[in-house]
């Protein structure tokens, strides 16, 4: 290992896997604002969190139990041109409030890890970093 392996570490990290916890109060998250489908789940996270990766086996453990607890309700829907149809995912009307309160977990999350990033980026900690350079 070189220091420039570990500068090169930090500019370009690699991705944060989601675990099942932060997975289901992110798919929430997702189906307060509608409802949506597995693929669309894990492009959507990738798109506005571009840092972050969600396996497919973490999602669809989410996905079950979310079913399991009848948090979310599922049908397959047809999409043209498409050979095979689309499981989509909704949040059942009475979770609603619990869905929120769930929701609410990832959005801080998500808060607390940029806030994180910019206070790890602050003039002392460029100081230091410019020391050991």
């Amino acid at each position: 290992m070189k220091f420039e392996d570990i500068y090169s570490f930090f500019q370009d990290p690699p991705p944060n896997y989601l675990n099942k916890e932060l997975a289901v109060c992110y798919v929430l998250s997702v189906l307060l604002q509608g409802e949506s489908y597995g693929t669309q789940l894990i492009q959507q996270l990738e798109q506005e969190y571009p840092t972050y990766r969600l396996s497919d086996t973490v999602l669809y453990s989410a996905l079950k139990f979310l079913e399991e607890k009848q948090a979310i309700s599922a049908y397959w829907q047809k999409v043209e041109g498409r050979g095979r149809p689309r499981r989509m995912y909704q949040i059942c009307p009475e979770w609603q409030e619990k869905a929120i309160e769930l929701a609410s977990f990832w959005h801080d999350y998500m808060a607390e890890e940029t806030v994180g990033k910019i206070h790890s980026r602050t003039p002392c900690h460029q100081s230091v970093v410019e020391s050991v350079r």
